[in-house]
């Protein structure tokens, strides 16, 4: 872990590191996980959560097995899947498959159940589970999952979550917004927070990225404060990031 400061103008002005390497990880066999925040059996004091960003699991689940039924309440719960197919079932009726390119929100609120499963025979599911902190407690549980076009973050950071049901992406109740995006080499862009006073944390899904003169490769995570804005800029071809701002007060 890193700290590091920066002042140029929309670059970035406080910043922390946390290279793919050192998270934790799980193996069990069916289950293969790595937690950017403490989890289950990974607790590191430093790695609670950034902001309201609670959990950032990178999971892989083998053919024919997943996480059988348990519950969750008042947390915003976010499925990404990556590649692979995940069977999700919950107690409020919902039997989907969420794929590359769907975006899953549950809002766990008063309590829910569900299970997810990978129904495949022949191919690992993939995916990333996040869970942040509500802005409300005590809500009526809801789900919520969407198809996305891929060809719309190419060169282009594409939203894909907002506060907002009639906003581009899922919606959470919380003042967050996610956005992924996918960029040919040395393509840059440019970031403008939605909300004073939040922060972001930038995860890489694939290849390598600059952000602030600070050089992040595959699975590194960068959570960012103090700002207003930030460039980016991918060092390789088809590399692809996930944008996650947040609220920093919980």
């Amino acid at each position: 872990m890193e700290n590091t400061n920066s002042t140029k103008e929309g670059l970035i002005s406080n910043s922390i590191l946390h290279k793919a390497n050192t998270r934790g990880h799980a193996n069990h066999g069916w289950l293969e996980s790595f937690h950017t925040f403490s989890f289950a059996g990974y607790h590191n004091p430093e790695r609670m959560n950034f902001g309201v960003l609670r959990v950032l699991n990178d999971d892989r689940v083998s053919q024919g097995m997943g996480f059988g039924k348990h519950p969750h309440d008042n947390m915003e719960i976010i499925s990404i899947p990556l590649e692979g197919d995940l069977e999700h079932k919950d107690s409020m009726g919902n039997t989907t498959v969420i794929k590359e390119g769907d975006i899953q929100a549950m809002s766990a609120g008063t309590g829910i159940f569900h299970s997810e499963y990978n129904k495949n025979k022949d191919q690992l599911v993939k995916f990333l589970q996040i869970w942040i902190y509500p802005n409300k407690k005590n809500v009526t549980p809801r789900y919520d999952q969407i198809t996305l076009d891929l060809k719309d973050r190419h060169n282009n950071l594409q939203q894909i979550l907002s506060p907002n049901p009639e906003d581009e992406g899922v919606w959470i109740h919380q003042d967050a917004w996610f956005h992924i995006g996918k960029f040919d080499k040395v393509f840059s862009t440019s970031y403008q927070l939605k909300k004073a006073g939040n922060g972001i944390y930038a995860f890489v899904l694939k290849g390598d990225f600059t952000i602030g003169g600070i050089t992040l490769n595959e699975r590194d995570g960068l959570g960012i404060t103090d700002t207003d804005s930030f460039n980016l800029i991918a060092n390789s071809d088809n590399a692809e990031i996930l944008l996650m701002e947040v609220p920093m007060k919980l």
